[in-house]
This record gives C-alpha cells, sequence and structure tokens, in this order.
C-alpha cells in the first residue's frame, strides 16, 4: 500500500504542476491579449486626437480666410471711392498673404494624418484659396470681370471648405 500512496502522490503533484502550468500559459496569452488590445486602443485614441486637432486647426485657418473674403465683398458694397476701394484691396491682399501659409501648414498636417478623403478634402480648400486669392490681385490690377468671378469663387471657396468639414466629421466617426 505504501508504494500505491506515493504513486498516487507523484501523480497528483505532477497533475497539479501540469495544471499549473497549462493555468499559467493561459493566463500570459490573456495578458498578452489585453496588452495588445490597450496598445491598439492607445493608439486610435492618439490617432483621433491628431487628426482632430488638425482638422481644428484647419477649420480655424479656413475661417480667417474666409473672413477677409467677406471684407473684401464688403469693401466693393460700402467703399465707393475707387482709390480707397484699391488701398482697402491692397491692405486686405496682405492680410491673406499673411493668412495663407498657415492654411497651407494646417492642409499639410491634415495630409499627413488622412484619411485620405479628408486630405483630398483639405486639399480643394487651400485650392481654392490660391483661386480667390489670385482673383484679388486682378481686382487691383483693375480686371473689370474680377468682380463678378471673385464672387463665384468665393462661394466655391465655401463649398470646399463645408465638404473639408464633412469629410472630417465621416473620420472622425469612423474611428
Amino acid at each position: 500500500m505504501g508504494d500505491i500512496a506515493v504513486w498516487v502522490a507523484a501523480l497528483t503533484g505532477g497533475t497539479a504542476v501540469l495544471a499549473s502550468w497549462v493555468t499559467n500559459l493561459g493566463n500570459v496569452r490573456a495578458a498578452r491579449v489585453q496588452a495588445e488590445a490597450s496598445a491598439q486602443a492607445q493608439h486610435r485614441g492618439r490617432v483621433r486626437e491628431l487628426r482632430r486637432a488638425a482638422y481644428l486647426g484647419l477649420m480655424e485657418h479656413a475661417h480667417v480666410s474666409g473672413e477677409l473674403y467677406r471684407r473684401v465683398r464688403d469693401a466693393f458694397y460700402r467703399i465707393t471711392d475707387p482709390g480707397q476701394q484699391l488701398t482697402r484691396f491692397e491692405e486686405l491682399r496682405s492680410e491673406l498673404r499673411e493668412a495663407y501659409d498657415p492654411l497651407m501648414h494646417s492642409v499639410r498636417v491634415v495630409v499627413l494624418e488622412g484619411p485620405f478623403a479628408a486630405a483630398e478634402a483639405a486639399q480643394g480648400v487651400l485650392d481654392a484659396a490660391q483661386k480667390v486669392n489670385r482673383c484679388l490681385w486682378r481686382i487691383t490690377c483693375g480686371d473689370a470681370d474680377a468682380r463678378d468671378h471673385f464672387i463665384e469663387l468665393q462661394g466655391a471657396y465655401l463649398r470646399d471648405l463645408g465638404r473639408f468639414a464633412e469629410a472630417a466629421r465621416a473620420a472622425m466617426e469612423a474611428s
């Protein structure tokens, strides 16, 4: 009977060690899966915050340019003296040149952060701003058709900005 007790004890001990090893292996795998899931969640959160900051930066800079375009339109209607109007347009062109670099930088950040639809829409805003700014230059050169063209281009700029806002919203909902 003593031999059987030793065998039972050895078998029970071996089973306990094996069970412990299997349990430990399962715990290690579970911990690894949990760590990976946590890392992925942190990464998604970081990407979301970086995109959000990029989108807000672009919206802020685009708003500055949009406000300056509105002031150009106001000058069309409020200033009747051609000399004063030209002076005001030159002032606004200078302000738009200063506003363009931050707008371009924010578009580049959006292009970097993505996704493609938001980057493409951001580039559309920048392209529209370039067209409006060139048209203002044509106004200061005395181009008779430039005023009507400016108003059309300003509308296109606002539509492109709206498209960007929609693309940014969709990107934020997807992330």
